[in-house]
């Protein structure tokens, strides 16, 4: 179906608003200055960086650190006011996650995961991974792939514009954290890097670190981490000649601006880091021996043998190799196993084919077995809703109708073994933690990791984790981060 323009002002409510759509189409660049398709206003960018930035913080946590967070918001306001677009409220969190990326969410947000943090050796690394992140922002990269992607509304909760170029897809704001995983395209991340060493620059910072990073970077073969998080180049993908381009960009800012010495402050960046949390961390939930541990909350369940999971402060998602079949693993905000069961069939209009009370292993709980409609057909699903100190918690396991039985045993043979982790061992499990030591004498890295008792099989990875190859040569008493356990 084609909606002319008088259709079209029709389907939005108002003809005041179709205008502010055609007007939205002819936007200004405010890097470039030049006019480009755009759907997306301004506001549109903020609500949705805000609604974004709602979801972030529920799914993937926030790391707990207020003296760091600050430090590094400093540094983002600082350098929001040397960039294109210095009228945004700019906003800057820490996840907690170990995979080493960074994201840029429309209309101002900026997240570092620690994992990120944990690699980069100083301010002006830390100042050009911001500003490249700020770049995104500044260029409108999100707000032109959803125009692109022709996924736009004339204003948020104004209704859906349908012909064949626009589809109901449902709010902007209702993206999400997919907006985390929205692909530059390489055009989009050189931009990103010129205007990243070009905020590093004016406010006062060797640029060319951006380019030691990437290189560290380059090292990696991080893809994502429990989370499901990508890893920086699932996000940004590679341009050519990356470091060389970055290089020659600091020497053409630093020359215009007549800068004669610029700084990296690595000594000062890598204290605020002392004692950060490295890789995942164990208390917010860990597998091993095919087992689930969550000593925050003190509770066990085993993990079906070859099934993948994945760990988020909002799910536990665990699925087979087929794909075919999934479970799920929550926390409920019944006040009880069969309040819960209500809330589910209530919310998901679900047959229930048999339901009533139970225990695992001592604990109170409710079973339900039902049928849901979906896109694709009806899916049948298995429930537990299990109350512990005061909590109701939740499995689901999903699949087709006609897969059920073959799933039968695993789900339940899953859910009945949910119980309280009471073991001293896996209570007080400690995560491993950056911290900063002095070299003891000039020599290379190798001796000089070696002299503080880095076992030979971590040398490589704590070698990456400083920037430097093992054979380089550092001076005493020079700062380098060891893993500690």
């Amino acid at each position: 179906m084609r909606l002319n323009r008088r259709e079209f002002m029709h389907v939005t409510g108002a003809g005041a608003l179709g205008f502010a759509f055609w007007g939205a189409s002819c936007a200004i660049d405010p890097v470039s200055g030049r006019r480009e398709l755009m759907l997306v206003s301004e506001d549109q960018e903020v609500q949705l960086g805000r609604q974004t930035d709602r979801q972030v913080i529920q799914e993937y946590g926030i790391y707990d650190d207020p003296v760091l967070t600050d430090y590094i918001n400093d540094l983002c306001q600082r350098m929001a006011k040397v960039s294109h677009r210095p009228q945004l409220e700019y906003h800057f969190k820490i996840l907690d996650a170990a995979v080493v990326n960074a994201f840029a969410a429309p209309g101002g947000y900026i997240y570092f995961t620690r994992g990120i943090l944990a690699y980069l050796n100083s301010e002006a690394e830390l100042a050009g991974v911001m500003g490249h992140e700020m770049g995104h922002i500044t260029a409108r990269h999100s707000a032109e792939q959803l125009s692109r992607a022709q996924l736009a509304q004339v204003g948020l909760g104004v209704g859906m514009i349908f012909s064949d170029t626009f589809r109901a897809l449902g709010e902007l704001a209702q993206l999400g954290t997919q907006m985390l995983f929205l692909k530059f395209s390489r055009d989009n991340e050189r931009e990103a890097d010129d205007l990243g060493v070009e905020y590093a620059v004016k406010s006062g910072y060797d640029a060319r670190q951006l380019a030691e990073f990437f290189e560290t970077l380059e090292g990696m073969r991080s893809s994502s981490d429990r989370t499901g998080l990508p890893s920086w180049f699932s996000t940004h993908p590679n341009p050519e000649d990356r470091q060389g381009a970055v290089v020659r960009r600091a020497a053409e800012w630093e020359q215009t601006l007549g800068v004669k010495q610029a700084k990296v402050n690595r000594e000062m960046y890598l204290k605020r880091i002392d004692g950060l949390v490295f890789g995942e961390n164990p208390k917010e939930g860990y597998v091993e021996d095919n087992v689930f541990y969550h000593p925050g909350l003190r509770f066990q369940f085993p993990v079906p043998s070859k099934w993948t999971l994945k760990n988020t402060p909002k799910v536990v998602q665990m699925v087979n190799a087929q794909k075919d079949a999934l479970l799920l693993f929550s926390i409920s905000s019944a006040s009880s196993p069969k309040e819960g069961a209500q809330a589910f069939v209530s919310k998901n209009q679900a047959s229930v084919i048999q339901s009533g009370g139970a225990s695992v292993n001592g604990l109170p709980a409710y079973q339900l077995l039902s049928q849901v409609k979906s896109g694709d057909g009806v899916i049948r699903v298995l429930s537990y809703f299990i109350q512990k100190d005061n909590r109701v918690y939740v499995f689901h396991g999903f699949t087709a109708v006609n897969r059920f039985d073959r799933y039968r045993t695993t789900f339940v043979s899953t859910m009945e073994r949910f119980r309280a982790l009471t073991d001293a061992k896996r209570l007080n499990v400690k995560p491993a933690r950056i911290r900063v030591l002095s070299t003891r004498s000039t020599g290379t890295l190798r001796q000089a990791l070696k002299a503080v008792d880095v076992p030979e099989a971590e040398l490589k990875e704590v070698a990456l984790l400083n920037g430097k190859g093992l054979d380089d040569r550092v001076a005493a008493k020079t700062p380098v981060k060891i893993i500690s356990k």
